[in-house]
């Protein structure tokens, strides 16, 4: 490990949630190193500098040993710790001024991957953002397949995001609020060890960093700074994803937002978002792409139903028209729309939901996976 990444690690426990001095005191020093040489004239070099940052920066020796206890984990577990001038840093995080000077990350993916979208939400999902992620996701793989996912790892949405990329086959990073230590939430530890293949994990945290409420929070900037756009799926009033929205706007960056129903509280913030001009409205893949202008493959059209139900049989495809454009239809009426037995068409239903193609609701209705 260079002496470079050393001071680097340094400064950042010297002066933690300050990423933007941190920054400031690297570009005016020239190098860590410079910086480091130089932390007893710190005020020589920078008259500016008051005195309190002045004896942070004295006293940058007494973090060293964390740094280098550090490099040593990161050499044992295949971690790489990346300094904003290396050239594999996330180029586009790179522009923001409160961007981290260092990331720790472990993966495959390239973190400059063509085309980056992060997919946020709120953390308690309905079965209507699930549907919608598993849909986008199948077709940006098809439409856009070197498009990198980012998300937060978290309940909910962020986790859908992953599960669907790794699915489709996407390359998906998650961004967490601690160290490469540990996985929160610990029930999604083998998403993450499958990440590791087709994707990766990334921070700003050392080991052993205690995933406080105010990580959470700042790792968004991460989120929506390394990518082209942020797309909230679904979100209440208040809540992560609105702040991660928020900054990836403050960006200059693309935000979009999936519509809910009136009244829909988990749709409430996308609703909100979308009404005040803060973010687009997507409804589909498609217009995702369209919006951001990605080159998409070109393949050869094929029949809608085609594309959405291959090799229907007749009883599956009348199952299928009498779902189409409706929001579920209880087993009974199903049974007098298609004119099917209630016990073959019981076993065909179940068959239908084996496949993908359609989903049991309460009260015994069904529908369609499909927008």
């Amino acid at each position: 490990m260079s002496d470079e990444i050393l001071y680097m690690m340094a400064l950042t426990c010297a002066l933690p949630y300050q990423s933007q001095v941190q920054r400031q005191l690297l570009e005016e020093a020239g190098s860590a190193k410079a910086l480091y040489e130089h932390r007893h004239e710190l005020r020589d070099m920078m008259p500016e500098v008051n005195e309190r940052l002045a004896a942070i920066v004295a006293g940058l020796d007494s973090h060293m040993a964390r740094a280098e206890e550090e490099v040593a984990f990161a050499e044992k577990n295949h971690i790489r710790i990346v300094g904003l001038h290396d050239a594999d840093f996330p180029a586009r995080l790179n522009e923001c001024l409160d961007a981290p000077i260092l990331l720790y990350y472990r993966g495959s993916a390239d973190m400059n991957c063509r085309h980056t979208l992060s997919i946020v939400g709120t953390r308690k999902a309905t079965q209507y953002g699930c549907d919608f992620c598993q849909h986008l996701l199948a077709d940006l793989k098809r439409m856009c397949p070197d498009t990198l996912v980012v998300s937060g790892l978290a309940y909910g949405i962020d986790i859908q995001a992953h599960r669907r990329a790794l699915e489709n086959g996407l390359p998906t990073i998650g961004v967490l609020a601690h160290g490469l230590d540990q996985i929160y939430p610990p029930m999604h530890r083998q998403t993450a060890i499958e990440m590791l293949e087709q994707g990766g994990l990334l921070t700003e945290y050392m080991s052993r960093s205690i995933p406080e409420k105010l990580n959470f929070v700042s790792r968004n900037r991460i989120v929506a700074g390394m990518t082209d756009a942020t797309l909230v799926v679904e979100s209440a009033q208040k809540g992560g994803s609105l702040i991660t929205a928020r900054i990836a706007g403050e960006y200059g960056r693309d935000v979009f937002a999936v519509p809910g129903r009136i009244g829909d509280g988990a749709s409430a913030g996308c609703n909100l978002l979308i009404r005040d001009n803060r973010a687009a409205l997507v409804q589909s893949a498609e217009e995702l792409v369209k919006a951001m202008g990605w080159a998409t493959v070109q393949k050869e059209k094929q029949p809608v139903q085609g594309e959405l139900f291959p090799e229907l049989s007749a009883d599956e495809t009348a199952v299928f028209h009498a779902l189409k454009g409706c929001d579920g239809k209880h087993l009974n009426q199903l049974a007098v729309d298609t004119d099917i037995p209630i016990g073959r068409l019981t076993s065909l239903l179940f068959d239908m939901e084996m496949r993908g193609l359609i989903r049991s609701m309460s009260g015994g209705t069904y529908r369609l996976l499909t927008f």
